[in-house]
């Protein structure tokens, strides 16, 4: 089989506007040959050096880490499932997104040892500005909860630094479905440089998803210079068909989606995966009393989690989840890109 390299990755998904800017290929590059730089950031860029393009020694772990080489395979809808609740968090967590239920799955995954670090979202609260972390402790987690998704990062870079650098084995991945996605292609794979990887991942949880934004464009553009909004004001955002930015002192402003199309990243055009289908456990507010969080309990793995969480009293599951509006949404995005 002929080896693909980061030339094909740059043919076929960077210069196509395909990037899902997950960070996968950037985590997985041996020679880490590959980076987002500061303000281009729909794909990433090489720096002149690639293992198998130099020195003719075989890797193509970017391109078998890429979740949007195989576009045509992505998942659409609701994607299999065991079942779907609603769920909250039993324990106070500040600056939760609805139910904070994924926080609490994973605060007792850590407390328990069933995980040993979390790659996930972080956020400056003066700036807002997010970026990927590994997250080895649950009171930090607690601190970092929120509607942190909405703005992009390449989450997956901070893989390298989990597996690589600081030897984690049993790790959760919070991202959106492009993410999730990826990791499941990396824990799918038999690529030899995967591998290491693919086996440290233990948990991938997927996070309902319209879109994601630039940073500069959303922030420095759309809030601040066009609506006088700080970064420091903001409380939290939650998009559910607009944008609802809920500010320190209480105020609520809401945006249209269409408004903000310029701050959409591009590869996010081309997504028609709204409940992240590759996952092992999905959330969202969508669908759930308030105060409560959907979740979509997709296999055996997933399970577990959720009832590990329910069992140590962390974790409370109840009400009606409305999932004809889940659907809508998942149907609605599923209709952006017609082959």
């Amino acid at each position: 089989m002929e080896m693909k390299t980061y030339k094909d990755l740059e043919s076929e998904v960077w210069a196509t506007g395909l990037c899902s800017g997950c960070g996968a290929c950037v985590a997985v590059c041996p020679a880490d040959a590959l980076r987002f730089v500061s303000g281009n950031t729909d794909a990433p860029v090489n720096n002149c050096y690639c293992k198998a393009e130099n020195d003719s020694v075989p890797c193509g772990a970017c391109y078998a880490a890429c979740p949007r080489v195989n576009l045509a395979e992505q998942g659409k809808m609701l994607g299999s499932y065991q079942e779907i609740v609603a769920a909250r968090s039993v324990f106070p967590v500040e600056r939760k997104q609805s139910g904070g239920a994924v926080t609490a799955i994973l605060v007792n995954a850590l407390d328990e040892g069933l995980i040993d670090a979390v790659v996930t979202v972080t956020r400056d609260p003066w700036t807002m500005k997010p970026s990927s972390a590994v997250i080895t402790a649950s009171d930090v987690l607690i601190q970092h909860a929120g509607s942190r998704y909405s703005w992009w990062v390449p989450l997956l870079a901070s893989l390298k630094e989990a597996v690589v650098t600081r030897k984690y084995r049993r790790i959760a991945v919070v991202g959106v479905p492009c993410a999730a996605r990826a990791a499941q292609v990396i824990r799918a794979s038999d690529h030899d440089l995967l591998r290491p990887y693919g086996k440290a991942i233990r948990l991938v949880i997927g996070l309902f998803c319209t879109e994601t934004f630039d940073y500069a464009k959303l922030v420095e553009e759309k809030l601040q210079s066009e609506r006088n909004i700080e970064p420091w004001e903001i409380r939290r955002l939650d998009i559910k068909g607009k944008m609802d930015v809920y500010l320190q002192d209480e105020r609520q402003i809401s945006i249209p989606l269409a408004e903000l199309e310029e701050a959409v990243r591009p590869g996010c055009h081309v997504c028609t995966d709204f409940t992240a289908v590759d996952a092992d456990i999905s959330a969202g507010a969508v669908g759930s009393p308030e105060g409560y969080t959907t979740i979509v309990i997709r296999n055996d793995i997933g399970k577990g989690f959720v009832d590990r969480a329910v069992w140590q009293g962390k974790l409370s599951t109840g009400g009606a989840v409305d999932l004809a509006l889940v659907e809508r949404l998942a149907a609605k995005k599923a209709e952006r890109r017609q082959e």
